[in-house]
């Protein structure tokens, strides 16, 4: 098993690829710690955009387990808007949770993480390539790919491995309004040259191959998981 004994903390953990990464963590031999905003949804409850929630999150896993091996941030939001339409709230909130819960959970995390431990950070495709209407998701989300690359170099002495993965588009909650139509959602299929929109659980496995020894000399790569959305465009012009 990848990840037998490894002490595993995700955040967004109650659905989509986040619920999908703790179930193949579990499988790989994991103790996973679940963290989410809903109450119920994981093991624990908490909003990772607070700071005084996270560190109350961390504590309670170093409490329970002793250390932290590998870190998931995975926790997101999504808003599809323009520059122009985007209200100040929606850019904070989504800056907030996609990039300052990297921020929060990785700053907090890391003094419980020894030489060998591994950060995952959720980044997309749309955060290496453009795409209409999503600048504040977008932004962050191409943060989130540089942050990684900081934090690969400044945490290499420490032993501690950090990478990125950047989904192209897949069927969770987040795009679920999106996919209801049906015209959408055969566009968006088309975006992806191997034809099919991602699964969570296709997003959960690159996840577990950068945690695991499997990827032990891997650190600052942003891993595209995207059916080809990231290559360029497919159409034939």
């Amino acid at each position: 098993m990848k990840l037998a004994g490894k002490v595993v903390l995700i955040t967004g953990a109650g659905s989509g690829i986040g619920l999908a990464t703790a179930r193949r963590c579990e499988a790989e031999g994991a103790a996973v710690v679940g963290v989410d905003i809903a109450a119920g949804a994981a093991s624990v409850q908490a909003d990772v955009s607070d700071s005084v929630e996270v560190r109350s999150a961390i504590r309670e896993v170093v409490e329970k387990h002793g250390r932290i091996d590998v870190l998931v941030n995975n926790a997101g939001v999504a808003v599809r808007k323009p520059v122009a339409d985007q209200d100040e709230e929606g850019w904070d909130r989504v800056m907030r949770v996609n990039l300052g819960s990297v921020f929060l959970c990785s700053k907090y995390a890391i003094p419980h993480m020894g030489r060998g431990a591994s950060i995952v950070n959720m980044a997309s495709g749309v955060g290496i390539t453009g795409i209409r209407n999503r600048a504040a998701y977008a932004s962050s989300k191409g943060a989130i790919v540089t942050l990684t690359r900081n934090m690969a170099l400044d945490y290499a002495a420490r032993g501690i491995r950090v990478n990125c993965v950047c989904p192209g588009f897949t069927d969770t909650p987040l795009t679920s309004g999106l996919l209801a139509d049906k015209e959408a959602a055969a566009r968006l299929t088309a975006l992806h040259p191997l034809g099919r929109l991602g699964r969570p659980e296709d997003i959960a496995a690159a996840v577990v191959f950068l945690a695991s020894e499997e990827a032990s000399w891997i650190t600052g790569i942003a891993l595209a998981v995207d059916g080809g959305f990231s290559a360029g465009h497919y159409a034939d012009v």
